[in-house]
């Protein structure tokens, strides 16, 4: 759960979306849920809160109609949280005509993680022997990040503590504990999740990117229909002082927004060498979405009802089964290519906590405006 105590005086949303309080989680579309997991848990030192699927309907359009996908697309989720503030939400998705390669990092649809660790070169050595592979060389200009591929392929930065400041989130300088292990009833299993941690030092995730087609439409999405503050000015490519490029990219123009109390979005221009136009589908493997923290769904989803460009996917609707009956939700598309949702769980009384002792990053007390 989130450190209250250290949170500013909490103020309503002052622009953008009506009853938000945080990003809620990261999604990602991969093509193996169980080696997803095994990586997010077993070598970043993350929490498999719960699993849930097929997600499917077999004879009507409720997929397309919600998720954006195939009529006869199926679906299984895990939600995994990574550190004290994030959530992801994984998915692996059977669908026809599912697109199998994820877009690269200059393709509109371009992704990546980036997470802050307490000691750079011990994550490394540590994510090396785990099948995590290492993109290019040391650079001198980008000593306080480097690049990695996940096993299948998904795209990773990390950089060691930052200095915190009155704009960015910067997750504080303390790795995290893991709070399933640490109340885990099997000692063993509690060692070696906590042998983890130590071997990575996962401070928390710093930001998640976006490639995208307009970098100054999708700028201006996020600061006045959801509210995200700058915290950098459009960056010129031959900026290369933080190394915010992976190797052998196209260094494009990006931009870096606040996304609530604890976390950041980078933006980051599509390259004129693009392979790709389009962003994939959420069943594409590299697909994705952003969800938010809301009180109110519905008054949420009225605002965004508003919005030239944005297409609500039907209501909002109340899962009444499974391990988080009660969260009400709604996806929606944007005008610049990301899919997004709004999303309110009863966190404390789902179904899921029955079962472990970890449990989903909340905001708990905090609002959008505050900053821990």
């Amino acid at each position: 759960m989130l450190n209250v105590s250290t949170a500013a005086t909490s103020t309503p949303v002052l622009a953008g979306l009506p009853t938000a309080r945080a990003v809620d989680h990261y999604a990602f579309t991969v093509p193996d849920l169980d080696e997803a997991i095994a990586f997010f848990t077993g070598v970043l030192g993350g929490e498999l809160c719960y699993r849930e699927g097929p997600v499917e309907d077999p004879t009507g359009d409720w997929m397309t109609r919600k998720l954006g996908v195939h009529a006869r697309a199926r679906a299984q989720v895990a939600l995994v949280r990574l550190g004290p503030y994030s959530n992801l939400e994984l998915f692996q998705y059977t669908a026809p005509g599912q697109i199998t390669s994820p877009p690269g990092p200059n393709d509109v649809g371009g992704h990546h993680l980036a997470l802050m660790v307490a000691d750079l070169d011990a994550a490394e050595e540590h994510l090396r022997r785990s099948a995590t592979v290492r993109l290019g060389p040391p650079d001198a200009l980008a000593v306080t990040r480097r690049w990695f591929l996940t096993p299948w392929g998904m795209l990773l930065s990390l950089r060691g503590p930052g200095r915190r400041n009155d704009r960015a989130f910067v997750p504080a300088a303390t790795p995290y504990v893991n709070i399933s292990a640490s109340a885990s009833a099997s000692a063993s299993a509690s060692a070696g999740a906590n042998a983890v941690e130590r071997s990575l030092g996962l401070l928390g995730v710093e930001h998640v990117s976006y490639t995208v087609a307009d970098l100054t439409a999708a700028t201006a999405f996020f600061t006045d229909v959801l509210g995200a503050e700058p915290v950098e000015s459009p960056q010129h490519p031959a900026d290369r002082s933080q190394g915010h490029w992976p190797p052998g990219t196209e260094h494009s123009r990006r931009t870096l927004l606040r996304t609530g109390p604890t976390a950041n979005c980078e933006l980051i221009q599509s390259g004129t060498g693009a392979l790709r136009s389009r962003p994939p589908r959420n069943s594409d493997i590299g697909g994705h979405h952003l969800a938010f923290y809301v009180d109110d769904v519905d008054a949420a989803a009225a605002h965004l009802r508003e919005q030239e460009g944005v297409e609500l996917m039907g209501e909002p609707e109340t899962i009444t089964h499974g391990p988080i009956a009660g969260d009400r939700w709604l996806y929606f598309s944007t005008p610049i290519g990301i899919q997004m949702e709004i999303i309110n769980m009863p966190d404390g009384s789902l179904p899921y906590e029955e079962s472990t002792p970890a449990r989903r990053a909340t905001p708990a007390g905090l609002r959008w405006h505050d900053r821990p």
